[in-house]
């Protein structure tokens, strides 16, 4: 019998929070957060490879579109490649992927002044113990965007 006095004051309270007196809907008391804020992605190849999957594109686009009404301030494209090959290759490699994310975003209207193109090759793919090796084997996409004035 207590149970049921408990869930039913508890009831009565939620269903009291649901109306605040002087707002008439929760817009005046929650802002929708903004589509232009930083944004970070990661773009994934197959093995040896600098040319975009269908999957690597559709990520471009999604972002793309998200960030249709913003200011791009600045695109940051950091090529990355695993630790198989050697040195001077896995270089080459990721510079090719970090141009490729660069072209695809560059297609989809973004400015070409706000990029900045890094290529690390397998030094900079850092990962867990463990960590699978394709996982390595991508392009990391930072995108600072504003409201549009």
């Amino acid at each position: 019998m207590k149970r049921v006095i408990v869930i039913a004051a508890g009831a009565a309270v939620l269903a009291g929070c649901s109306w605040t007196p002087g707002f008439r809907d929760r817009s005046a008391v929650v802002a929708e957060p903004s589509p232009c804020a930083t944004k970070r992605f990661d773009v994934y190849f197959a093995e040896n490879e600098a040319r975009l999957t269908s999957a690597a594109l559709q990520a471009i686009g999604l972002t793309a579109t998200q960030l249709q009404g913003c200011e791009i301030q600045r695109v940051q494209v950091m090529g990355l490649a695993s630790a198989t090959g050697d040195v001077q290759s896995n270089l080459s490699l990721s510079e090719r992927r970090a141009m490729a994310v660069a072209e695809a975003l560059v297609a989809a209207g973004w400015p070409t002044p706000a990029f900045e193109l890094g290529a690390v090759g397998d030094a900079g793919a850092t990962t867990a113990e463990g960590t699978n090796e394709p996982l390595r084997r991508r392009t990391e996409v930072v995108v600072e965007a504003t409201p549009r004035r």
